[in-house]
């Protein structure tokens, strides 16, 4: 079964956001509220999200400056910017800024269903990867290693490297030298 994925909406429009929650509820995602971007900082602060939709201006913190502290307590979050006021500059800004996409009001539901499952399906990938990069550094560590010898470190990096890639890869040595070692570390 897929997780429910949750969703946190920052709008200061009341009907917006009402029209939101019942649209994305209906898709089935958890939703949560913010009514301005301070609002929205502080939810994040306090759990994580998977994907946030905000609109660009609100009174006191505009989803910009929302955003970028955002990005500074979770990184990872898809934001997707809403706006009224379009302008290509608006937009390059937010994209720049750390902004997934940004969508124009009134919304296309069909393009903003697209847009939503295409962050969400990012964010899981950047984590699986970031997770897996982690393990792997962790499986692989120098310090886990015996030899300690620039050809060992030489290895070592390469096996990094290739081990990114999906490239065939042919592991020649003597029996005991390590070869399967490697082999795993590669897959």
């Amino acid at each position: 079964m897929k997780k429910e994925l949750e969703i946190l909406i920052v709008d200061d429009d009341a009907a917006h956001r009402v029209m939101l929650k019942k649209l994305l509820g209906g898709w089935g995602y958890r939703i949560s509220e913010a009514d301005d971007g301070a609002g929205a900082v502080e939810a994040v602060g306090r759990r994580s999200f998977d994907l946030i939709l905000m609109d660009i201006r609100m009174v006191k913190v505009s989803g910009i400056e929302a955003m970028e502290q955002i990005k500074k307590i979770s990184p990872t979050v898809p934001v997707i910017i809403m706006t009224a006021y379009a302008s290509v500059e608006t937009a390059v800004s937010a994209l720049k800024k750390g902004a997934y996409d940004y969508l124009t009001k009134p919304l296309d539901f069909d393009e903003l269903k697209i847009v939503i499952e295409r962050a969400t399906e990012h964010s899981l990938l950047k984590k699986e990867n970031d997770s897996l990069k982690e393990r792997l550094g962790e499986k692989f560590d120098r310090r886990n290693m015996i030899g300690q010898s620039p050809a060992m470190v030489r290895l070592l990096e390469t096996v990094a490297q290739v081990a990114a890639t999906e490239a065939t890869v042919m592991i020649t040595g003597e029996s005991g030298s390590g070869k399967e070692i490697i082999a795993n570390a590669i897959h």
